[in-house]
């Protein structure tokens, strides 16, 4: 598991501790794509209806996988 979170931290997958809803996923993954958080709230519930299901299940993967800051 220190693997697969040393990956994600190289990458600058991480979950910050600041501007957290639920678990700071969709912060983490804006702040990685430069894009700020609320935009990145909505791009994955626009996801989440496009394509049911999916999302539902990536995101407490990611919670799990993403280290925290």
């Amino acid at each position: 598991m220190t693997d697969v979170h040393a990956a994600l931290r190289n990458q600058g997958l991480v979950r910050p501790r600041q501007d957290r809803v639920l678990g700071g996923v969709c912060a983490g993954l804006g702040r990685r794509f430069g894009i700020a958080p609320w935009p990145a709230r909505l791009l994955f519930l626009v996801v989440t209806i496009v394509v049911p299901g999916s999302p539902v299940v990536i995101y407490p993967v990611l919670w799990l996988l993403m280290p925290s800051e």
